[in-house]
């Protein structure tokens, strides 16, 4: 298919966040585009930093960023009707794990492509745990959409038991294969990451952002939008910090072996960093924070390490090409749904909530470091599961768009 020389297409989403996951996302959701509808297309990048966004997506006369404010709706609207298709690009869509303020905007765009009667796609992303008065607005909004593709079975099942009433299909996440076709930008600087333990960090308790009119600086994400913070959850944060320090050393004396403690978004450099300060050797780790490190570096990194702790989602992801042993502490549903799917969820996986099992952490890191060869086997059969499914999302675009004629509407 190589009709879309007049096609506009507006991508929605977390976009110049300085996030891993999303940069690598949006990466391959524009190439799948391009593949399918043609280099010509005309796409739209939105963004609340676009400064960040230029750092990895190149405009040119076919694809052009364009700034939003933080109060969105009109610009948004505005992007939607001069373009022919919406299509909701962020994985973390259909929850409020983050902040409503994100799910509102999500659902937002697709209302104004149900007025402005123009094609929407929700394009495999997920749906994850929501708050009782965000279940009936997802419902009544998210089945405007017409087609929605998710990255997960469980996923869909949630949509349908919501009862949202779109067409669903499930495929898997876009960035399973990101960066296997070369070495863009793979070169580090400084120490290397080989054979190394990661551990890729969320500071589960500075969630979820809130929208208000004022509060301290230092909370503040992006006006108006402030972390969540109490003296509870400020101690549950140094806590984290020390249960992830200790973790990291005892890596290092009982298995002889450095620590990268990775940030997948910039967000999460503070702990990182605050991790490194509180432990005994600090001088056998380093950090990697996507706020310095580009999407094809940060794969790169994950892809040569020995093995993985991770509480992000596309760490897990993207590290999966090369089987790295893994074992998860999550807050949310994407870990979860993805480990299960692997097959690896009952063994490798826990939820945290403010206080973390860390004995059992301790239990699944010698898991992952002393039967690495079985594990790697299992997550090298569940990754070419996800890839075979990945595959699919760029033939689900070419049929949708051909059964609608995406032409541009005026």
């Amino acid at each position: 298919m190589d009709n879309g020389k007049d096609m506009r297409i507006v991508l929605v989403g977390y976009n110049g966040a300085n996030n891993t996951g999303s940069e690598a996302r949006l990466l391959k959701i524009i190439d799948d585009i391009r593949r399918v509808c043609g280099p010509d297309t005309h796409i739209t990048v939105p963004s609340l930093n676009v400064e960040n966004l230029r750092r990895y997506v190149n405009e040119d006369e076919h694809l052009h960023i364009e700034s939003i404010p933080s109060i969105y709706h009109l610009t948004l609207r505005r992007l939607i009707k001069q373009s022919d298709l919406m299509m909701l690009v962020e994985g973390s869509c259909y929850m409020d794990t983050w902040t409503s303020s994100l799910l509102s905007a999500y659902l937002w765009a697709t209302r104004c492509a149900d007025s402005a009667n123009r094609s929407s796609l929700a394009y495999a992303v997920d749906a994850g745990d929501l708050r009782p008065e965000n279940v009936g607005k997802v419902k009544e909004h998210a089945s405007k959409t017409d087609l929605i593709v998710t990255r997960t079975f469980n996923a869909a099942e949630r949509l349908n038991k919501w009862g949202v009433t779109a067409p669903i299909k499930v495929t898997a996440d876009p960035a399973f294969d990101f960066g296997l076709g070369g070495t863009n930008g793979t070169r580090l600087n400084g120490k290397e990451c080989n054979g190394r333990v990661g551990m890729a960090l969320v500071d589960f308790n500075l969630w979820p952002v809130v929208a208000r009119p004022f509060g301290r600086k230092c909370n503040c994400y992006r006006w108006p939008y402030y972390f969540s913070r109490s003296k509870d959850r400020v101690l549950a944060s140094r806590l984290l910090a020390d249960g992830f320090a200790k973790l990291a050393d005892e890596i290092v004396e009982k298995y002889d072996k450095d620590v990268v403690l990775i940030s997948m978004e910039s967000l999460d450099e503070p702990l990182a960093r605050e991790v490194l300060s509180k432990m005994k050797h600090p001088e056998c780790a380093v950090i990697r924070s996507s706020r310095e490190l580009n999407a094809f570096q940060m794969t790169n990194c994950l892809r040569r390490l020995d093995a993985l702790i991770t509480s992000r989602y596309h760490a897990a992801v993207l590290s999966m090409a090369s089987a790295v042993p893994m074992m998860a502490i999550g807050h949310d549903r994407r870990l979860d749904d993805l480990f299960a799917e692997i097959g690896i969820r009952d063994e490798l996986f826990f939820r945290a909530g403010q206080r973390v099992d860390w004995e059992g952490a301790r239990k699944m890191v010698d898991t992952i470091m002393q039967d690495g060869a079985r594990i790697k086997a299992t997550i090298r059969k569940g990754y070419d599961e996800q890839i075979a499914r990945m595959a699919k999302n760029r033939v689900l675009l070419g049929e949708f768009l051909a059964e609608r004629g995406c032409c541009h509407g005026g």
